[in-house]
């Protein structure tokens, strides 16, 4: 690792596996199957790994869709918001399930898909989230049919429903009552389906979280409506096994001490300047001593947070910053122009590989 040059974001695969285990138990005690949702980690140069433990993907996009495909295998769940014709042309040639928004595109593009699973998206009225941001219920939202006779009149020409209603929900009881009210609600088109998905944003992997009563949630779900229930995570899946690494290039002085980094919280950890978060450090322990960690950029916002560490940081140290895969690495950017972390991946048997480095050329070539 001293060999290269940061930033770069670096993947842990044992600590991958410590997720994609609880994955794969939850498939043996529940019958439950796992997708990749992409939209959340789409880093393939551990997708080999991935798919021992994992059933295939599920996309937001076509491209996500295509990736899934092409460099994951299994199967592919391809779900739009809404897809455009020349979309929907592409996606019915490789996809094995196709799930719809809503009920004008399915009546829209039916026919062009009726050789595959057809699937479409529901919101059931509850969820579970931090920030309306995220919400997938909230007021006025576009995510899913809302209407339970409408869902019923075009529920012949389907063969799956997805609800996802979740967003980094560690509460059983919680999902327990809401897959309960699922069941009470929509029981009659249950019925009819063959697969049912319960989405993502159930945090399952977190520490001491009750997969035997997860399981038996869903287990009893599956045999109630003779369903085969899927589950779409993606958080869950990596979270925990990758950082992302700078160096202090900088220390300047304004009523305390802010260390400047060789990366940017605005272009490579975006997530936690839209929700107002800050990212946990992994390189130090907590201490006594005061550190405002600021990004590179020229945006004054750019700041990754203020911190009390164990040692006084310096010029030239290394900075890690935890948890930077979910919805992170998919939503890295080439603002300010500063240099793109490369991507690293610790294998399970300790090698460290370069993944991906990125240059010049990268950025002149996403541009026009």
């Amino acid at each position: 690792m001293q060999n290269l040059r940061t930033p770069y974001y670096l993947i842990d695969e044992t600590k991958l596996l410590k997720n994609l285990e609880i994955i794969k138990f939850i498939r043996e005690q529940s019958g439950a199957k796992s997708v990749l949702a992409l939209k959340c980690f789409s880093t393939w140069s551990v997708f080999d790994l991935m798919s021992q433990y994992m059933d295939g993907t599920t996309s937001s996009s076509l491209y996500e869709a295509q990736l899934g495909y092409d460099k994951f295998g299994k199967e592919v769940h391809a779900y739009s918001v809404a897809y455009s014709v020349d979309e929907i042309n592409a996606v019915a040639k490789f996809a094995d399930k196709v799930i719809f928004n809503s009920i004008s595109q399915l009546k829209l593009f039916h026919n062009t898909v009726s050789h595959l699973k057809v699937g479409l998206r529901v919101n059931p009225g509850i969820s579970y989230s931090h920030f309306d941001l995220a919400d997938p219920a909230r007021k006025y939202s576009r995510l899913g049919v809302c209407s339970q006779q409408e869902l019923e009149d075009v529920s012949d020409q389907l063969s799956g429903i997805m609800f996802h209603f979740n967003c980094e929900n560690d509460d059983i009881e919680n999902i327990t009552d809401a897959i309960n009210q699922i069941g009470h609600k929509y029981s009659n088109v249950l019925k009819k389906m063959q697969w049912i998905s319960f989405g993502g944003g159930i945090y399952f992997t977190k520490d001491d979280y009750p997969l035997e009563k997860f399981c038996k949630v869903l287990k009893d779900f599956s045999e109630t409506f003779g369903v085969q229930v899927y589950l779409e995570p993606g958080e869950a899946a990596i979270t925990g096994c990758a950082e992302l690494v700078t160096t202090v290039l900088d220390i300047v002085h304004n009523e305390i001490d802010i260390a400047i980094v060789d990366a940017s919280i605005e272009a490579h950890m975006l997530d936690h300047l839209i929700y107002h978060t800050h990212p946990k450090i992994a390189s130090h322990e907590s201490g006594e001593n005061p550190i405002l960690i600021a990004g590179r950029t020229c945006l004054a916002g750019d700041l990754f947070g203020q911190y009390e560490l164990d040692t006084a940081i310096k010029i030239g140290d290394i900075v890690s910053f935890a948890d930077a895969a979910g919805y992170t690495m998919v939503k890295k950017n080439w603002f300010n122009g500063v240099a793109m972390p490369s991507i690293a991946v610790k294998r399970l048997n300790g090698t460290l590989e370069l993944a991906r480095s990125f240059d010049y050329t990268d950025y002149l070539n996403c541009l026009s």
